[in-house]
């Protein structure tokens, strides 16, 4: 049975709603500009993943993912490689198949249960003495990486890692998504994926014609595209497998699991209990944050992002305070 850790994150009294938490970071958050280091990483199948680097000599490294349809310029992404380097550690952004600087080379794309282009990544950087110490998923990555934790179970490399705002149900969180205010979200999400569907398949042949304009949900997307162009049935065999939910109980990894209950991309039934969850797991459940949110400060102006500091903290206990 896995651990369910009492967070100390609070909301600020302003900033309990769980639209404001999703919504105010990816308006009025800075991004730092980092001096990244750029790589393509070729894969065994022809295609390939661009890692962007953020290097700190002779200390751990950890590897971060983004979310649907993310990238370097997501709110979270440059200020928690920035928070995590302050707190002594390099750092690997992988830009997922797909999200890289230019489209990817097959029909086949990046998706929540695409563990196997993670175990891919994590043995060529072994390979070659760069195996990251940690990973740090979010929202789709965040069960991309549980999923993987949970198959390679004994045999991962990876000495700890952190899933923020994981949609451990994938069917119950696309449905979420077509219904009351969450619709807004699944729309917004709906036109990025199909304009990415654009960019790429216009030099690129589709596998099969679709017609996007009869696409009018994120389920539909992944019944259409997703699900066919990666080798399942549809979208209902698609999030079976995928889910990571499924996976918990044999993690064996150190994984510290943040999760608010207020997600609105979510519903609350799907947090797993810790009976779910292997002893490995920690799972630590805030009443507020939205999702991938967790904001912090008495005004708009000054604001803080709690995952900047509870995730450097938790990685460096796990492993830099480990190893003195």
């Amino acid at each position: 049975m896995g651990q369910q850790i009492h967070s100390s994150y609070q909301a600020p009294w302003w900033l309990k709603s769980p639209h404001l938490q999703t919504i105010l970071p990816t308006l009025l958050r800075k991004r730092p500009s980092l001096a990244w280091v750029w790589e393509r990483l070729e894969l065994n199948d022809g295609d390939f993943i661009d890692l962007a680097w953020y290097p700190r000599p002779q200390a751990p490294l950890v590897l971060m993912m983004h979310g649907l349809e993310g990238s370097l310029n997501s709110h979270y992404a440059a200020t928690l490689v920035q928070a995590l380097h302050t707190a002594g550690f390099a750092v690997v952004f992988m830009l997922l198949r797909g999200r890289g600087r230019e489209p990817n080379r097959l029909a086949k794309s990046y998706h929540s249960g695409a563990s196997a282009d993670l175990a891919e990544v994590l043995a060529q950087l072994q390979a070659r003495g760069q195996l990251p110490a940690a990973a740090v998923g979010i929202s789709l990555s965040a069960n991309l990486l549980l999923k993987y934790l949970g198959e390679t179970a004994a045999t991962s490399p990876l000495k700890a890692a952190v899933a923020i705002s994981a949609p451990f149900q994938l069917a119950v969180c696309a449905k979420k998504l077509e219904r009351g205010f969450a619709r807004i979200y699944g729309q917004y999400l709906l036109k990025q994926l199909k304009a990415s569907y654009r960019k790429k398949f216009k030099q690129l042949a589709a596998p099969t014609p679709v017609d996007l304009s009869a696409i009018q949900t994120i389920y539909e997307f992944d019944d259409q595209i997703t699900a066919p162009f990666n080798h399942f049935v549809n979208a209902t065999d698609y999030y079976q497998r995928s889910s990571s939910a499924q996976f918990l109980g044999k993690i064996q990894t150190p994984t510290l699991i943040l999760h608010a209950l207020d997600d609105p991309f979510m519903r609350p039934s799907i947090v797993p209990s810790p009976e779910q969850l292997s002893p490995s797991v920690s799972l630590e459940l805030t009443k507020h944050g939205g999702h991938v949110g967790f904001m912090t400060g008495r005004v708009p102006w000054k604001l803080g992002y709690w995952l900047d500091e509870r995730v450097p903290a938790w990685l460096k206990a796990q492993i830099l305070d480990s190893t003195r």
